[in-house]
């Protein structure tokens, strides 16, 4: 049965019986996990195997895995990891070798595509949400350094999601709460855009911002309109592979999940990402949402061949002690 372009959540840290049947009658493409899916590796890898067994073995499985305050492996069963902010002013190889690192523990879990890395602007004033999850203040400097995190995740066997397109750096307020608008003039913005525009051809996937720019489109955040998603995200950055959305049940957006699905779809998103794992809110979107289109089918072929292509075999002890060699060295 082809898959609806949805990435859900889920409860707890096994399928139930219900989200097993709603996976067999209207399936998502993929799932995402957090903390309350997470208790320990050996459940972890169950879980993801039962998923797989349910839609199968090339079902994409998605965590949030920054470092810092974004991590959903953590200790004690899987090591730390600094800020996207530590890198600052390091070699790329450093942030290679971390974000490899990661790549490694996450493959191993069971999890194939990684929501990092973040490619906004880390701006003075602006609401703490980004903060120390962004590399730099510097277009350049976030460029440079995504560039390598993503090479690494890549290297590790895993699909590098970067975020948050066009750029959550300049909102006022968590997205997670309310809906920021940012004021700033397109000519501004131009920064914001700068590093996704520069790993648009190397990123196969891309997660847009709940974020009304007024400059760009007055009426509509980012995530829901074809003015943000055509002609800034698809021409002026020029980004060609999977556009997904951030997650439908944050409080920036307002409407039912199938509704909201709809709109995000037709606005231009290849998949919408509903986090929360209620079961009546993921049945309801999956009901209403699309099927995946072919296109967007065969950038998620192409996407996992260019990882296929690019892993390395690599070794967790070197990689750290690289990374945190040039970490002292530049500190």
């Amino acid at each position: 049965m082809r898959a609806r372009a949805a990435i859900i959540g889920l409860s707890g840290h096994s399928l139930t019986g219900e989200e097993a049947a709603l996976l067999r009658a209207t399936p998502p493409l993929g799932i995402i996990l957090f903390a309350r899916n997470i208790a320990d590796p050996g459940q972890l890898r169950a879980l993801t195997a039962s998923i797989r067994e349910e839609l199968g073995e090339a079902a994409p499985v998605l965590v949030d895995q920054e470092g810092g305050r974004v991590a959903r492996l953590r200790a004690p069963h899987w090591p730390d990891f600094p800020p996207a902010a530590r890198f600052e002013g390091a070699p790329e190889e450093a942030a290679r070798a971390n974000a490899a690192l990661h790549g490694l523990i996450c493959r191993e879990a069971g999890f194939d595509v990684v929501c990092a890395p973040v490619l906004d602007l880390r701006m003075p004033g602006a609401h703490g949400i980004i903060g120390d999850r962004a590399f730099s203040d510097d277009p350049e400097e976030v460029a440079r350094l995504g560039l390598a995190w993503a090479e690494g995740l890549q290297q590790a066997g895993c699909i590098p999601v970067v975020k948050h397109v066009p750029g959550h750096g300049r909102a006022l307020v968590d997205s997670h709460y309310e809906l920021p608008r940012v004021t700033a003039p397109r000519e501004m913005l131009v920064e914001d855009c700068g590093p996704f525009a520069a790993l648009a051809d190397l990123a196969g996937w891309a997660m847009t911002a709940h974020i009304v720019y007024d400059a760009l489109d007055p009426e509509r955040p980012a995530t829901l309109s074809p003015l943000v998603i055509g002609e800034v995200i698809r021409r002026a950055i020029g980004f060609p592979g999977i556009l997904v959305s951030d997650d439908l049940c944050m409080k920036a957006l307002h409407g039912e999940p199938g509704a909201l699905a709809q709109q995000a779809i037709e606005a231009g998103c290849d998949l919408v990402l509903h986090c929360n794992g209620v079961l009546a809110e993921g049945a309801a979107l999956l009901e209403a949402c699309p099927l995946i289109t072919d296109s967007a089918e065969a950038r998620l072929a192409e996407t996992r061949a260019r990882v296929l292509a690019a892993r390395a075999p690599l070794d967790a002890a070197s990689l750290l002690a690289l990374r945190d060699a040039q970490l002292t060295a530049a500190a």
